[in-house]
């Protein structure tokens, strides 16, 4: 009898100390245990481009509803893919978010032979921040001295001058390349792909005439647009864009059929991040964007704001997995 009081003893001394071990290992996530420190934003892209502007945007109201700073960390390199690795082997623990993007999550696997994560199995998806057309703009100079004041002028330009014209996009993967091969493609002429580590720097030397043509994102180009610094050709959306009516869609302005490239970015946290941490960034982040203030801003920017559901964006990461992949194949997209 003694013998068995002492083994059912060591059972319950046991069962309470791995118990302990357990309870030790896992974070309590009651309400208000996170954040307990600042949280990290990674952009995989360098400052001045629509994946910064947005998480710039959103971060501040964050640090108000939390009570901890969301501090936007810049990491370009290898188009998003240095950044996005960086948080696909961060500690699951609410501390580091990715702000991705349609390159990082929706094109890279079918362009890289060799990417470092996995968009889908290393990440959980808390929330779309916005979705964007992108927009095809020449320098104010080049369109006047050129005499290009439309897409099909400037086709008449590139074919007038084969070889010589340099295409910049934000990086290579990114929607602004890929709009860029896509139109290449549809209209069989041919310019050299030129990637930055981002849309600042290259916006910089498109203004300066170092390159000749961009299919930016359009709140990254639009002050430079509004100035008169950029020309605006065509969006690169299946319809025009309410922040620029007066701009025709490439498909319009071209004849080129099914032409659509748009981008997205989005809020992810590294793979098994506690549900409720993904839920309440999701619901505030929600919050933010219906904000008038904030929503006005985004719209007149280009920007169209969303703020849905973790599983209406793993959804959306899922669909254009595949649409992406078809137009690499299509446009004979490589990375350079």
């Amino acid at each position: 009898m003694a013998c068995h009081h002492m083994i059912a003893n060591r059972r319950l001394v046991l069962a309470s100390v791995v118990a302990l071990v357990v309870l030790a290992n896992t974070p309590v996530w009651a309400e208000g245990a996170w954040p307990a420190k600042p949280v990290h934003i990674v952009v995989p892209f360098a400052p001045g481009g629509t994946t910064d502007i947005l998480a710039r945007s959103i971060a501040p109201e964050l640090s108000k509803v939390f009570g901890q700073q969301f501090v936007v960390d810049n990491k370009p390199g290898a188009g998003g893919n240095l950044g996005a690795d960086a948080v696909a082997k961060a500690p699951a623990d609410g501390y580091t978010l990715l702000m991705g993007t349609v390159g990082t999550h929706g094109i890279n696997r079918a362009l890289y032979p060799k990417l470092p994560y996995d968009p889908i199995k290393d990440f959980a998806p808390i929330t779309l921040v916005a979705s964007v057309p992108n927009v095809m703009v020449v320098p104010a100079e080049t369109a006047r001295a050129n005499g290009i004041n439309n897409v099909r002028d400037f086709i008449q330009f590139a074919k007038a001058n084969p070889g010589k014209l340099n295409m910049a996009s934000s990086g290579n993967g990114t929607s602004i390349h890929l709009a860029g091969e896509l139109f290449k493609s549809q209209t069989g002429i041919f310019m050299t792909h030129i990637p930055y580590r981002g849309s600042g720097p290259a916006l910089v030397d498109l203004v300066g005439g170092q390159v000749d043509v961009m299919f930016d994102n359009l709140p990254s180009a639009m002050q430079l647009i509004k100035g008169g610094k950029l020309k605006a050709l065509a969006v690169t959306s299946a319809t025009r864009s309410a922040a620029i009516p007066n701009v025709p869609t490439v498909e319009e302005a071209a004849g080129l059929k099914g032409f659509e490239a748009t981008s997205w970015f989005g809020l992810l946290a590294p793979a098994g991040t506690p549900g409720e941490v993904v839920s309440r960034v999701q619901q505030e982040v929600a919050k933010a964007l219906s904000n008038p203030s904030i929503n006005e801003k985004m719209l007149l920017q280009g920007a169209i704001p969303s703020g849905n559901t973790p599983a209406q964006f793993a959804a959306l990461i899922d669909s254009e997995h595949k649409k992406w992949a078809q137009v690499v194949k299509v446009s004979g997209a490589r990375v350079d």
